[in-house]
C-alpha cells in the first residue's frame, strides 16, 4: 500500500511538472510573439500583471508580517539579478529562436556550480569537472564561434543565464533567515519600479491584443511557477528537477509550428550536449553533493512572476520550525517556485 502512495505521489508530481514546464514554454511563446515593442515595456506590462494579483493577495490576507530585509545587501543583490535577467531573458525571446534560447539558458548549471567553488565553499569533484566541461563544449557547438559572428542577442541569452546562476547563489547564502514574502515581494517591486520608469522614455502605444498576450504572458508565470512548486511538495527532486528539460520539446514544436523557425543541426547537437550535462549535475547532486546548490533553486526560471523562498526554509516549516513562515505557505504555494529558475529555468 505504501509503495502504490510513492509512485502515485511521484506520477502526481511529474505530471504537475510538466504541465508547469509546458505553461513555462507557451508563457516564452507569447513573450517572443510581441514584436515592435520595447523590451522594458514588454517587462514593465509583464511584471504588472503577475504582481498586483499577488499584492491584492497580501492586502485581503489578514496575518501581520514585517517586510524589513534582515540581510538587505543580498536581497538588493538578488533583486539587481532579477532585472536584468528578466531583460536579458525577454531580449532573447524576442530576437532568436526558442530552442537557442533554452540551450544557453541550460548553461545555468555550469555557472552555478563555477561561482559555489568561492562563494560558496562547494567542492568540486571529477564528475562536476566533466560535466562542467560538456556543457561547456554544448554551449561552444550552440555559437560556433569562427563560423557565426557572436551576436548581442546571444549574449543576452548568457547574460539571462549568469544573472539565473547569481540569483541561484544568492539565494544560498540567504537561506532561511529571510521571510518568505520578503523573498517574493522585492524583486517584484524592484521590476515593476525599474521597468516602468524605463517605460516612460520608450513607450508605444500597445492595441488590445498585444496587451491581452502581455496579461497572458504574466498570468502563465504565476499559474507555471504554482504548478511547479507544487509538483515539488508532491515528491522528491530527483524525479522534477529533469523535467525542466522538456521545455526543449515546446521550444521546438512552438518554433516549428507558430514562428516557421528551423533549428539546424549543430543547434540540436549542441542543445542535447547541454542537456546532458544539466541531467549529470543534478544525478551528482542528488546521488553525493551536501550542499546541492543547483537543485535548492527549484528550477532554472528567471521570468516574470512571483519567486519561492529557499529550500532550508520549506524544510524548517515541514519540520515544525518555520514559525511564521507557516502563514504564508498559500502564498507561495498559489504564487510561487524560484527560477529560475532557473527560472527558470525564465529562466
Amino acid at each position: 500500500m505504501g509503495e502504490d502512495n510513492t509512485n502515485s505521489s511521484v506520477l502526481r508530481g511529474v505530471g504537475l511538472a510538466l504541465l508547469g514546464f509546458a505553461v513555462f514554454s507557451l508563457h516564452d511563446a507569447l513573450i517572443k510573439s510581441v514584436n515592435d515593442v520595447p523590451v522594458f515595456q514588454v517587462a514593465f506590462f509583464v511584471v504588472l500583471f503577475s504582481f498586483v494579483p499577488f499584492t491584492l493577495f497580501l492586502a485581503v490576507d489578514g496575518t501581520r508580517r514585517s517586510l524589513r530585509p534582515r540581510l538587505p545587501v543580498l536581497v538588493a543583490l538578488r533583486c539587481l539579478f532579477s532585472v536584468v535577467g528578466m531583460l536579458c531573458v525577454f531580449h532573447a525571446f524576442g530576437n532568436l529562436p526558442l530552442a537557442e534560447v533554452y540551450s544557453l539558458l541550460f548553461a545555468a548549471p555550469i555557472l552555478i556550480t563555477l561561482l559555489a567553488i568561492p562563494i560558496l565553499g562547494e567542492r568540486i569533484h571529477v564528475i562536476r569537472w566533466f560535466a562542467i566541461l560538456l556543457g561547456m563544449s554544448g554551449v561552444l557547438i550552440v555559437l560556433r564561434p569562427g563560423d557565426t559572428s557572436l551576436s548581442i542577442h546571444h549574449l543576452a541569452g548568457l547574460g539571462a543565464a549568469t544573472c539565473v546562476a547569481c540569483t541561484a547563489v544568492v539565494t544560498r547564502l540567504i537561506g532561511s533567515r529571510e521571510h518568505s514574502v520578503t523573498l517574493i515581494i522585492y524583486p517584484m517591486l524592484t521590476n515593476v519600479i525599474v521597468t516602468g520608469v524605463a517605460t516612460a522614455f520608450v513607450y508605444v502605444p500597445l492595441p488590445g491584443d498585444l496587451l491581452l498576450r502581455l496579461c497572458g504572458v504574466g498570468l502563465l508565470s504565476v499559474i507555471g511557477q504554482t504548478l511547479t512548486i507544487l509538483a515539488y511538495r508532491s515528491t522528491e527532486a530527483q524525479f522534477i528537477a529533469p523535467m525542466q528539460y522538456s521545455q526543449m520539446l515546446w521550444a521546438l514544436l512552438y518554433g516549428a509550428l507558430i514562428f516557421h523557425e528551423t533549428v539546424d543541426r549543430t543547434v540540436l547537437l549542441g542543445s542535447a550536449v547541454i542537456v546532458c550535462s544539466g541531467l549529470l549535475f543534478i544525478w551528482r547532486e542528488l546521488v553525493a553533493s551536501v550542499q546541492k546548490p543547483v537543485l535548492r533553486t527549484r528550477n532554472l526560471r528567471l521570468g516574470a512572476g512571483p519567486q519561492a523562498r529557499s529550500d532550508e526554509a520549506d524544510r524548517k516549516e515541514q519540520s515544525g520550525m518555520a514559525g511564521d513562515d507557516a502563514s504564508v505557505d498559500t502564498v507561495a504555494g498559489t504564487a510561487s517556485t524560484e527560477a529560475g529558475t532557473t527560472p527558470s529555468s525564465r529562466h
